[in-house]
């Protein structure tokens, strides 16, 4: 009979165990549910107070007397209250800034922006700074400023003599690589007209005119040890002072020049 006894027990525990981690689960799924009805009718009775807090200091001297802008040149005003979307009257305690600020950010000449409160008068004010436009970017007789990230500027643009004009396909996404190099000779920077990206591989730059100004053929790999070179001819030779056509550095130990008048080649070891 014992031993009967040892073999029931030996068989049964297994389903006691089970049954035992059922009803733990339920008993925790129904605390859960519990705990998460509470929750959510604390967090509605929550909402519901804020709101009637809102509307109630709203009409006691919360209420939104303007919007104020700061750093803007490009961007519209109309626009700016367009995209917020905020009236008079609003209560300024309950205009989420972050929420403000992201609206802003996607105005097409909007680089950076911050919003903050400002009281007696309430006043939400928005402060801006706008992209810079760094070049001119041609593309099937259609012109597109872009910013100093080498991103188009997504707006109607009417395009300006003083800056400098990139050409060919896929132009604005070396573009930064372009710029860090060439910048840093200010001098021979600002007669950089424009540059011409060349089968997806290289530059042309064509410098003092876009039309009847030097060419110079930039080599596909070691762009900067070839600015660099040119920057050095500039400097002890003056070779983008003379009547030139067009100066070739793709070459690396040399440079072919022609003359603007003969038309003729000559090369420089």
């Amino acid at each position: 009979m014992v031993a009967d006894n040892k073999i029931y027990e030996t068989v049964v525990w297994p389903y006691r165990l089970l049954g035992n981690l059922l009803l733990l689960g339920c008993i925790w799924l129904i605390t859960l549910g519990v705990i998460t009805f509470r929750h959510n009718l604390v967090s509605k009775q929550i909402d519901s107070l804020l709101s009637q807090i809102y509307q109630k200091t709203a009409v006691v001297g919360w209420g939104l007397d303007d919007v104020t802008l700061e750093g803007r040149v490009k961007t519209l005003k109309k626009d700016v209250l367009q995209v917020i979307n905020l009236k008079r009257g609003d209560n300024i305690l309950e205009i989420d800034l972050k929420e403000v600020c992201d609206k802003v950010k996607t105005l097409p000449w909007v680089k950076e922006a911050s919003v903050s409160r400002r009281y007696f008068p309430n006043v939400i004010h928005i402060s801006i700074r706008e992209k810079e436009i760094k070049s001119i970017w041609q593309y099937k007789n259609e012109f597109y400023p872009i910013d100093e990230d080498g991103k188009i500027i997504e707006t109607e643009y009417v395009p300006q003599k003083n800056v400098m004009q990139i050409i060919g396909e896929g132009a604005p996404e070396h573009f930064n690589e372009l710029f860090k190099v060439v910048s840093k000779d200010k001098e021979l920077y600002e007669r950089l007209k424009a540059a011409n990206y060349i089968s997806g591989r290289r530059w042309n730059l064509i410098f003092d005119d876009v039309e009847k100004g030097i060419t110079v053929k930039m080599p596909e790999e070691d762009f900067a040890a070839a600015w660099k070179k040119l920057v050095k001819l500039d400097k002890t030779k003056g070779i983008l002072k003379r009547k030139l056509t067009f100066i070739d550095l793709r070459l690396k130990n040399k440079v072919i020049v022609r003359l603007n008048t003969a038309g003729e080649s000559t090369e420089k070891k």
